[in-house]
């Protein structure tokens, strides 16, 4: 449990070193960031942002494979929590989003800008951030970096993801259908990890929107429950300092 979030600090500052280094380079990162959103100009390399829209599109597509976001999944791990203050669990829950896209992938995105290796031809994924870690760090240290995150990444989502899906298997179809749900959540990793990252990517903007339409038509439903239990529970003195 501990080793994510050491993987975590330890990205961070990875991605910080480079910024240092590169630190003449910034500003004109955040520009480029912005132009090449809002300008409809088409930037070449790993950038796919040609129109606003498009640039709206591949970041929310992006950002909620990220945080999960309006997905629904958060709300499983976040009800195995032991707590009788549900508020307090969401504002937890929220921290997810604020750290995973907000700080982590603002990081991850600078960094590859500044150190150009958006324009590399051939470079994509998280061969596209070693070198650019690579770059600041030297030594070997961005690939090492990249690959272990990588690696503990995958491995915990497919955990995560894998007791989502238990969860809702043995809530629609009873305990009797877990064992054969993991079997086929195997087969589809490993296909996963043989087949090409735009089909890969393709098929998770399809599944996330599939599992978010519901999900948001429910929070829509529920938002004058959610409403009120937040204003009650904001409403106590003390509620800052609850545990």
């Amino acid at each position: 449990a501990g080793v994510v979030p050491v993987m975590i600090v330890l990205y961070i500052i990875s991605n910080v070193a480079v910024l240092v280094v590169f630190a003449d380079r910034l500003p004109d990162a955040i520009a480029l960031i912005f132009t090449d959103a809002f300008s409809g100009s088409a930037a070449a390399g790993g950038f796919l942002g040609s129109s606003i829209i498009l640039a709206v599109q591949m970041g929310v597509a992006r950002g909620i494979f990220s945080n999960e976001s309006g997905l629904g999944t958060g709300a499983i791990a976040a009800a195995a929590a032991k707590t009788d203050k549900p508020v307090r669990q969401a504002m937890v829950s929220m921290t997810q989003t604020f750290l995973d896209t907000l700080v982590m992938v603002t990081f991850t995105a600078l960094a590859i800008i500044v150190t150009g290796a958006w324009t590399q031809e051939g470079l994509k994924g998280a061969p596209m951030t070693a070198w650019a870690l690579e770059q600041g760090l030297g030594g070997g240290w961005g690939i090492y970096t990249v690959t272990i995150g990588v690696l503990v990444y995958a491995f915990t989502t497919i955990l995560g993801w894998s007791y989502y899906g238990e969860r809702c298997m043995e809530r629609l179809m009873g305990r009797v259908a877990v064992m054969p749900y993991r079997l086929i959540f195997s087969v589809v990793v490993f296909v996963g990890a043989v087949t090409s990252l735009e089909v890969v990517w393709t098929f998770s903007d399809i599944a996330n929107g599939l599992m978010a339409l519901p999900n948001l038509i429910g929070l829509l439903l529920l938002s004058g429950i959610v409403v009120k239990e937040t204003r009650d529970y904001m409403s106590r003195k003390n509620w800052k300092t609850e545990d």
